[in-house]
């Protein structure tokens, strides 16, 4: 029996759990970006679990809608030569993480409505130096 049928290939697994990285990143529901495409929210599903692959002009319609680049979706994907090995799944993986939490989600769309540099610069700072004191626990 052939089980290749039964296991969504890696990639695109990657690649669907980078676009719901990005949806949620900009606050939008597979709702909202299945009706963008002209497909079901349960489309949507199934591309970010991997379990559809995307064909090519879905994913660079999916590009243009979430406002970044095709390759966004490939960055630290398994058998990406560019990356170093293990360091880029690991950061993907915090990341994703991250912006798949409740606090995560908040804290990027509130910094991205942030227009000026300066004091998205001054966020950061004050974050950093709140990580490095111990006494702000």
């Amino acid at each position: 029996m052939n089980n290749s049928k039964k296991r969504p290939n890696p990639i695109d697994v990657h690649v669907g759990s980078r676009i719901r990285l990005r949806r949620n990143m900009l606050g939008i529901s597979q709702e909202k970006l299945g009706e963008s495409l002209g497909i079901t929210f349960q489309q949507i599903q199934k591309y970010e679990k991997g379990t559809n692959r995307v064909g090519a002009s879905r994913l660079q319609a999916i590009a243009s809608i979430l406002n970044t680049p095709v390759s966004f979706f490939f960055d630290g994907a398994p058998g990406d030569s560019s990356a170093q090995p293990g360091l880029a799944e690991e950061n993907a993986t915090y990341v994703a993480d991250f912006l798949n939490s409740s606090e995560g989600i908040q804290l990027n769309r509130a910094f991205v409505k942030i227009a000026d540099p300066k004091v998205r610069r001054r966020v950061l700072d004050l974050v950093k130096a709140l990580a490095a004191d111990p006494s702000s626990e």
